[in-house]
C-alpha cells in the first residue's frame, strides 16, 4: 500500500522539485561551468574552451588582460583591503560579538518580569525594518556633524567617502552586529521557553550562583540553537553585501579608484555589472565563496558532535 501511494507523495513535491531545479539547482551547475570556461560571453554563450585561468586571475595569479602585465588584486591582498581580506574580517568580527550579545540579551530578557513583551519588541524590531532605511540613519548618526561625533566630541570622518578604511569598517561592523542581533534573540528566546524548568529549581536548591546556572545549564541545554544560529550567522556574513550598500552605497572610502570596501558578494556583483566577458570571473570568485563556506560549515559541525547536547 505504502509503495502505491509513493506516486502521490512524488506529485506533490513536483512543483518544488521543478522550481529548485530551474532556480536552484540549475544555477549551481551553470555557475560551476561557467567558471571553468575560457573568453566566455554572457550574450552569446560563445567560449575558447577549458581553463583554469578564471581562478589564477580572481586569485591575483594571472594577468587580468592577456598581455597586460597587470594583476586582478581586488579579490584577495594579504596586508591590504580586498574583498576575501574584507570578508574574512567582517566574518570573525561581527558572528562572535553578535552571538554572545544575542545570548546575553535572551538571558536577560528571559528573567525578567516588567515589560518583558515590551523590551522584546523593541528588540525585534530592527529585524521587520527596511535595511536601506537602517543604514541611511547609521549614516547620519556617523556623519562628521552626527550624534556620535557630538556626544564624544569628536570631528571624525566616519562614512563619507574621504573616510579612513579603519573608520568605515568599525561602523559597518557595528552595523551587521546591530541588524543581526533580533533574529538571533528571537532562536535564543525561543529555545530557552523550551528549557525544563526544573533544571532551575534544582540548582536553586543547590545554592548554584546565576552565572554558574547559565553556564552549565543554560548555554549547553542552548548549544542546537546555537550551532544553527552560528553556521547560518557565518553563511550570512560571508555574503554580506547589502550592509555595504545601505550604509555607504559605494564600495570605496578615502580613494574613489581603490575598492577597499569590497566584499566577496560585492566583487562578483561588480565583476557581473562589468560586462558579458566578465561573467567567468564572477563565476569563479563564487565558486570559491561556496567552497570557503562549505569547509567552514563541515569545520563547525565536526566540532558539534563534542559540543552539542541533544
Amino acid at each position: 500500500m505504502e509503495e502505491k501511494n509513493n506516486w502521490k507523495a512524488w506529485l506533490y513535491l513536483a512543483p518544488v522539485l521543478i522550481l529548485m531545479a530551474i532556480f536552484t539547482f540549475f544555477p549551481l551547475i551553470n555557475t560551476f561551468v561557467i567558471s571553468f570556461m575560457k573568453d566566455y560571453n554572457a550574450t552569446t554563450g560563445a567560449n575558447s574552451g577549458f581553463t583554469f585561468d578564471n581562478y589564477g586571475v580572481v586569485l591575483g595569479l594571472t594577468e587580468r588582460i592577456q598581455g597586460s602585465g597587470v594583476l586582478d588584486t581586488t579579490f584577495v591582498a594579504w596586508g591590504k583591503p580586498s574583498a576575501l581580506t574584507n570578508t574574512l574580517l567582517i566574518t570573525f568580527v561581527t558572528v562572535p560579538i553578535s552571538v554572545v550579545l544575542a545570548l546575553f540579551i535572551s538571558i536577560l530578557l528571559n528573567n525578567i518580569k516588567f515589560m518583558k513583551s515590551f523590551f522584546q519588541t523593541i528588540f525585534f524590531m530592527p529585524y521587520v525594518t527596511n535595511i536601506i532605511a537602517v543604514g541611511m540613519v547609521f549614516a547620519i548618526i556617523f556623519s562628521g556633524s552626527g550624534v556620535f561625533n557630538k556626544i564624544f566630541g569628536l570631528t571624525t570622518s566616519w562614512v563619507s567617502p574621504g573616510s579612513s578604511w579603519g573608520n568605515s569598517m568599525f561602523v559597518l561592523c557595528l552595523y551587521i552586529i546591530w541588524t543581526a542581533l533580533p533574529y538571533k534573540i528571537l532562536i535564543f528566546s525561543s529555545g530557552l521557553q523550551g528549557i525544563d524548568k526544573q533544571y532551575y529549581q534544582a540548582a536553586k536548591i543547590d545554592g548554584s550562583s546565576k552565572v554558574k546556572t547559565a553556564f552549565k545549564i543554560t548555554i549547553p541545554l542552548l548549544s542546537p540553537q546555537i550551532l544553527y544560529i552560528t553556521i547560518t550567522s557565518f553563511i550570512g556574513a560571508f555574503k554580506e553585501y547589502n550592509a555595504v550598500i545601505g550604509l555607504f552605497n559605494r564600495n570605496y572610502t578615502s580613494n574613489g579608484n581603490v575598492p577597499d570596501l569590497y566584499t566577496v558578494v560585492f566583487y562578483i556583483y561588480d565583476k557581473i555589472s562589468a560586462g558579458a566577458s566578465r561573467m567567468q570571473y564572477a563565476a569563479a570568485a563564487a565558486v570559491i565563496l561556496f567552497v570557503i563556506i562549505m569547509l567552514f560549515t563541515i569545520v563547525q559541525m565536526q566540532v558539534s558532535k563534542k559540543k552539542v547536547h541533544y
